[in-house]
């Protein structure tokens, strides 16, 4: 990592977002007795079973596709990369034992572990990264994790259809040894590999079912735990795997994921002692909050909406600032949410320290801030400039949730009462949701981020004109050209300044508006131990403990 890089955040990503409800028997625990009731018969331990809500169906069990935190906290359990966040959030070896790098800093030479196997008891091999890292950049995947992987060699061009697969810096010389070529040398590509989208494919499995992902009876892991049943749009439950490197290191002995979207449902299970972990409401936020068993932690991410820039009104910069200043950020945080979030004024979150020891959202300052009255006059210069008597329809859409629907509803007052604007509101279920959000389907539309790597830059680069986390048709050769050029600057002082303008240019032209960066209010029962929560990263229950 940069020595500029530090982090003051301490994250959640235990996240409940919108979809489905549980059934019935959600969160059932077995009535088990570790010993019987007098400790005299013969009864074998409890077994340790973790409950936990995922709040939606995950997108895929597909690295290569599951590219949200729906699918990220059970992939970084079920799976594990050649590198793994250790408990003080820095990269370490993994599946691989050993990292060599020349003194370039182009050429990393991993060894795979020696021991490590697949959940069905296949050796873990160089060729199922070399295999799964190939799924990625393929062209037909359509992985929106591909961009991650643009600083090896060959790996854009390949992925864009210019290139071929023999063109990518990356190859498996013998089963052990698995070998990554750089475009430039980057000191957070040991922590970008932890990302989900990394993790190796059983090459045997896929090939022999390429559907291998979608069924927990064909599902095979190499991580701490194997999929063990999967109720689709209900629950999925885990359990350790034995055939880990590191299995005396897990003390869990089963993972019961619910699907719970609401968060008071999910709320009164955890009470009701169904669930060991779950968001805090925002209704009850504020009566909970000297609650001992909540914990408030920043995110390094944040909650903002989408215009499309290709669908009017939103094709006129003018009226994109005009809804973006309309919205009062902080009233957003104090009165709708209700859980202590920062208000957002630029895309970058909290958490980035640069070269002069200051925080990059302080030095950068706030790029949006609510402006009712320059809202207005923008509108009205937008709507003169395209000769519109009335603005045209504007509906924003939003996937299915109680707490997406008041923000939703929040902005739309605000819209009224800040621009004289009526919009309409467009709930669409999360599947879907997404899927069409790719397709450029919706005129204005809620998302999310949460950092991929510890660096400002991974968020800005979600932006340039080619980007699949794109999603706006937003296209600014200029954009472009900055981004890339921080992308090759070495000196930390002139890339830190890069970075700003590049924030500041985003908020100028527009194409989303930040809302507010994440932290994550949770309720975590006494006796559970040992969840590992990265400032950027992924839930980890490789020590997760229970009495």
């Amino acid at each position: 990592m940069k020595k500029w890089i530090k982090f003051v955040l301490f994250t959640a990503l235990l996240v409940v977002l919108a979809a489905c409800t549980a059934n019935e028997e959600a969160g059932k625990k077995p009535e088990t007795d570790a010993g019987g009731k007098d400790g005299k018969d013969n009864k074998p331990a409890a077994e340790k079973v973790l409950y936990l809500n995922n709040g939606e169906e995950p997108t895929s069990f597909d690295p290569s596709v599951g590219f949200n935190a729906v699918s990220w906290s059970a992939l970084n359990n079920l799976m594990e990369g050649l590198t793994r966040l250790s408990e003080d959030h820095l990269a370490e070896e993994a599946s691989a034992e050993k990292i060599d790098v020349s003194e370039d800093g182009l050429t990393y030479t991993f060894t795979i572990r020696d021991g490590a196997k697949w959940s069905n008891g296949d050796p873990l091999t160089a060729n199922d990264f070399l295999f799964a890292w190939q799924h990625m950049l393929d062209p037909e995947t359509a992985s929106p994790a591909a961009f991650l992987a643009y600083f090896i060699e060959g790996a854009e061009a390949y992925n864009n259809g210019e290139g071929t697969v023999e063109d990518i810096g990356i190859e498996a010389p013998d089963e052990k040894t698995f070998v990554v070529k750089l475009t430039a040398p980057n000191e957070a590509f040991l922590n970008i590999i932890t990302n989900p989208s990394f993790f190796p494919i059983n090459e045997k499995v896929a090939t022999d079912n390429p559907k291998w992902f979608t069924e927990a009876d064909s599902f095979v892991s190499n991580g701490p735990f194997k999929l063990a049943s999967w109720d689709h749009d209900v629950k999925f439950v885990f359990e350790k795997n034995e055939n880990y490197w590191d299995a005396d290191k897990v003390n869990l002995d089963k993972v019961n994921w619910e699907m719970v979207s609401e968060s008071t449902t999910a709320y009164q299970m955890y009470q009701s002692d169904e669930l060991d972990s779950t968001d805090v409401p925002s209704e009850i936020a504020e009566d909970l909050k000297d609650n001992p068993e909540v914990k408030v932690e920043d995110q390094a991410g944040l909650y903002f909406f989408r215009f499309n820039t290709s669908m009017e009104p939103f094709t006129n910069k003018k009226i994109r600032r005009a809804f973006g200043e309309a919205v009062n950020q902080e009233d957003i945080v104090e009165f709708v949410t209700k859980n202590g979030e920062k208000p957002a004024h630029g895309f970058v979150s909290y958490g980035f320290i640069g070269p002069d020891g200051k925080e990059f959202r302080e030095t950068a300052g706030d790029f949006i801030s609510f402006n009712p009255e320059e809202a207005k006059k923008l509108l009205e210069e937008g709507m003169k400039e395209e000769g519109y008597t009335e603005l045209p329809k504007v509906t924003l859409t939003y996937s299915t949730s109680e707490s997406h629907q008041k923000i939703a509803v929040a902005l739309q007052s605000m819209f009224k009462e800040n621009l004289g604007v009526d919009i309409e509101l467009q709930n669409v279920e999360a599947g879907v949701f997404l899927a069409d959000q790719k397709e450029f389907k919706y005129q204005f539309s809620r998302s999310s981020f949460l950092h991929d790597y510890a660096d400002p830059v991974n968020a800005l680069e979600s932006f340039v004109s080619e980007s699949s986390m794109n999603r706006t048709t937003w296209s600014n050769p200029d954009y472009d050209k900055l981004i890339e050029a921080i992308k090759n600057e070495t000196d930390e002082n002139k890339r830190w300044t890069l970075l700003q303008q590049a924030d500041e240019m985003l908020m100028e032209e527009m194409p989303v508006i930040p809302l507010y960066y994440y932290n994550q209010s949770i309720l975590e029962k006494p006796g559970v131990t040992g969840i590992l929560r990265h400032p950027v990263g992924y839930l980890d229950l490789k020590y997760a403990d229970k009495e």
